[in-house]
């Protein structure tokens, strides 16, 4: 299945001053696969060693010396190690921290030899570090569940993805065309982006099947809390993974978990599971302007999970089949459309930025509001609904457009694309004036490149 980091693979390949490269993301994303085939496709020769399989192998990195190193590496594999012809791959470097800390002497050192590491659990090592931190010394590229676009890839629709990668908002879809894609979207609904439920869904399109995946990969997720040891207890953990579906779209509130345990020990909980990536906090933001972070709430988030996939399962729905996904509106309400809205948008942005996610609330008794995110599209902020109903109902948007005077906002819908010119009082007497692009969840990859043609 090709996978769109490939072709940032490609470009750090490329690079003159290349540097040790780290893969960051959840279990099961297909970080080592990734590695496998980009080194087939590059026809270079991969040596890999996986710290979590053979930890005596962590002793060949705690010497300083690159030469040292890679003769220690040579005499192992019985594989010579060339430079510019060999890839070296370390896997589940979260094991070996003493190989992370010394790779910045490989790009002082050894800079021709192309160094990729990956660790699912990278972040608690990072937090935890008792070692000197190769700082500007290597590169992160950070990797997400399949897309839409990819998922549409892998089911062989290559010339849709090109269609929907030229798409203007002047272009009119075919109803056909839109059917199909809404059709695509739902099944993406059902099966998700982790690779092995997607492989699963080519084989079969059983949604059985995809069901048995997805419930093998949480019991995956629900056995590595016990790599938290010492930390957290493991049914803390367990209660906020299965919490988090069930309060997609809502503010969310440890009292709605458990309300018998302090507040403190839940955060804790949720923290860690966010350190797996896992899920994702989206933090409140005012969002008078950018960046977006400078007028953070920390106190007020929502929380989305790592897959639409993997919530069905937790949630127990999955099982449905995506022709049933029949009511938007009914998905909205259950936050299942805010999971895969939040999901794709942690994909727009480049691979070596962590994706940070925000939404807009206004708690003021009387004068309540919410705004599904907001996003930062180069100096501009422009709130997204995830919404299936008409402009009319948009109350929060209207206000908040009335209060901000921004000139764009995003509709994400079921229905096909379509440019309002909103010209509304409020229901405070305020007057709103924007341009309002709907397009459908397809989509939302592309939101980005639409929006800038209405920015001058």
């Amino acid at each position: 299945m090709k996978r769109t980091l490939l072709t940032d693979l490609n470009d750090w390949l490329g690079k003159e001053a290349r540097k040790p490269l780290i893969i960051r993301g959840a279990r099961q994303v297909g970080k080592t696969w990734i590695v496998r085939e980009f080194a087939r496709l590059s026809d270079l020769k991969l040596i890999e060693i996986n710290f979590e399989r053979s930890p005596e192998q962590a002793e060949l990195f705690k010497n300083t010396s690159p030469a040292k190193v890679i003769a220690s590496i040579e005499r192992q594999t019985g594989l010579r190690v060339e430079d510019k012809k060999t890839l070296l791959f370390l896997d589940e470097i979260q094991k070996a921290p003493q190989a992370f800390a010394n790779l910045r002497w490989f790009y002082e050192e050894r800079p021709e030899l192309a160094i990729i590491a990956t660790g699912s659990l990278l972040d608690f090592v990072l937090r935890d570090h008792e070692f000197s931190m190769p700082v500007g010394r290597i590169s992160y590229m950070f990797m997400e569940p399949m897309s839409f676009k990819e998922f549409l890839i892998a089911n062989n629709e290559d010339i849709v993805v090109r269609y929907i990668e030229s798409f203007k908002t002047t272009d009119m879809i075919e109803e056909p065309l839109h059917d199909k894609l809404i059709d695509y979207f739902r099944d993406y609904l059902l099966v998700g982006g982790l690779p092995s439920a997607v492989q699963s869904w080519l084989n079969t399109h059983s949604p059985v099947a995809v069901s048995e995946i997805h419930q093998n990969l949480a019991n995956t997720y629900m056995d590595d809390f016990n790599k938290y040891a010492g930390r957290i207890p493991t049914a803390r953990l367990e209660k906020i993974f299965r919490s988090v579906p069930r309060m997609l779209g809502k503010k969310f509130k440890f009292a709605n978990v458990d309300n018998e345990e302090r507040s403190a020990a839940l955060k804790q909980a949720l923290d860690m599971l966010c350190m797996a990536r896992i899920c994702h906090k989206v933090v409140c933001s005012y969002g008078h302007g950018i960046p977006l972070a400078a007028e953070e709430n920390t106190k007020i988030f929502k929380v989305v999970f790592l897959d639409v996939g993997l919530t069905g399962a937790v949630l127990g729905i999955n099982l449905m089949g995506s022709k049933a996904i029949e009511d938007m509106t009914r998905i909205n309400e259950g936050g299942l459309s805010e999971q895969v809205v939040g999901q794709m948008l942690r994909t727009l942005g480049p691979s070596f930025v962590d994706p940070v996610l925000h939404y807009y609330t206004k708690e003021q008794k009387g004068s309540e509001a919410e705004l599904d995110y907001l996003l930062q599209i180069g100096p501009k902020i422009v709130p997204v609904e995830v919404k299936s109903g008409s402009t009319g109902r948009l109350r929060s948007l209207h206000q908040f457009m009335a209060e901000r005077r921004f000139s764009l906002a995003i509709r994400l819908c079921p229905e096909r694309p379509s440019v309002a010119s909103v010209d509304i009082k409020t229901v405070k007497g305020d007057r709103a004036q924007f341009k309002l692009l709907s397009i459908p969840f397809y989509l939302a990859s592309e939101i980005l490149r639409l929006s800038q043609p209405f920015f001058g």
